[in-house]
């Protein structure tokens, strides 16, 4: 891989790493400010490594119109007009210095998905220190290319993209400066069912683009967002809403607190678990040692008999000598005196070379 790793504001990302895990606020909230700052405060208190928002206005999205073509129809959003969903869902460009003042106060990362050129020349007056490409921008190459001649790290998801997208996004990307790029697998569906997260995808974007991979979840709950650690994610993109009673845009969707805290918890754990792949003892393991089965003197024996199966026994603890010298040890002689209870030894055994094993 060309990047093993991408560092935002000091934190490196990357499979050697424990996964990034961002709170995206997206319209959660609720057209209000105090809200916003709300959430970010409480975003910090999860735990999560960054808050993304979104950088648009309903003008940069789309125009003012009633013809068929910008209503929606089916989905979470069913009745909407394109203009009025982004005037609601917006964040407006006036509360972002508020928004990166906030972050910095309460000692989160804060970057942002920008949607069009504009967008990416606030952010950069703001010091963003990463971009966010959302799914529905993937073939929009000039946004792409501006974002890239920042020279700040890119994360890209890649909803409803296929290979051919994918590729050109990323080679737009490389070459007009971006040298820290993440793919995110991403199902562009709200909620996304279970069923069809498909995440060993992550493995092969990483693989098949030499890049760093990771996951945008739209699904229900954690169990996927802590499945795909398994799988190589190095970076999760979830919503997050302060409650879900509040209706946002995307609220139904999203995680609140406590939920987005036992996400944090998981994934990290997750990670820690998969460790390497290793046959040695593990260092908790050697406490263990003593309850495996061994050889043990079950029955008193004099000094110059001959061992019998009266005399000895494969029990726990694990003190003696190995189940596997039973056989051999049938049919030889002891040396002294021994007592019922005592941990089989080749040192008690006659003409026997001392053998530990």
């Amino acid at each position: 891989m060309t990047h093993k790793f991408i560092t935002i504001n000091g934190t490196n990302i990357g499979p050697d790493f424990p996964p990034y895990i961002i709170a995206e606020l997206s319209a959660n909230h609720n057209g209000k400010i105090e809200q916003a700052l709300k959430s970010i405060e409480v975003a910090a208190q999860c735990g999560v490594d960054a808050i993304k928002i979104q950088s648009y206005t309903p003008d940069t999205m789309t125009i003012n119109c009633d013809e068929d073509d910008f209503q929606i129809k089916g989905g979470l959003w069913h009745g909407y007009k394109l203009y009025d969903l982004y005037q609601w869902a917006q964040t407006p460009f006036e509360w972002h210095q508020q928004l990166f003042d906030k972050a910095k106060e309460v000692g989160i990362t804060l970057f942002s998905t920008p949607f069009d050129e504009s967008a990416v020349e606030l952010l950069e007056s703001l010091d963003a220190p990463a971009y966010k490409l959302a799914s529905f921008e993937i073939t929009d190459l000039p946004l792409i290319k501006r974002i890239a001649q920042t020279g700040k790290p890119l994360i890209i998801s890649t909803g409803m993209a296929n290979m051919e997208e994918i590729e050109e996004a990323i080679t737009t990307a490389k070459e007009n400066g971006c040298t820290e790029l993440v793919v995110l697998h991403c199902i562009s569906a709200y909620p996304a069912p279970v069923e069809q997260a498909n995440l060993a995808t992550i493995v092969d974007i990483s693989q098949r683009f030499d890049v760093i991979s990771g996951l945008s979840d739209h699904s229900l709950g954690t169990v996927v967002s802590v499945t795909s650690i398994a799988l190589g994610a190095s970076l999760i993109e979830k919503h997050f809403t302060l409650d879900r009673n509040d209706k946002g845009p995307d609220a139904e969707f999203s995680l609140e607190p406590e939920e987005f805290k036992r996400l944090v918890k998981e994934t990290k754990e997750a990670y820690q678990a998969i460790g390497s792949a290793g046959y040695e003892r593990k260092p908790v393991e050697h406490a263990s040692m003593k309850f495996r089965r061994s050889l043990y003197f079950v029955n008193d024996i004099k000094h110059d008999q001959i061992i019998t199966e009266n005399h000895i026994r494969r029990i726990r603890p694990g003190y003696g000598l190995a189940p596997k010298h039973y056989q051999a040890l049938l049919g030889k002689r002891v040396n002294k005196d021994i007592k019922r209870g005592t941990a089989v030894s080749w040192d008690y055994i006659v003409n026997e070379e001392k053998n530990d094993d």
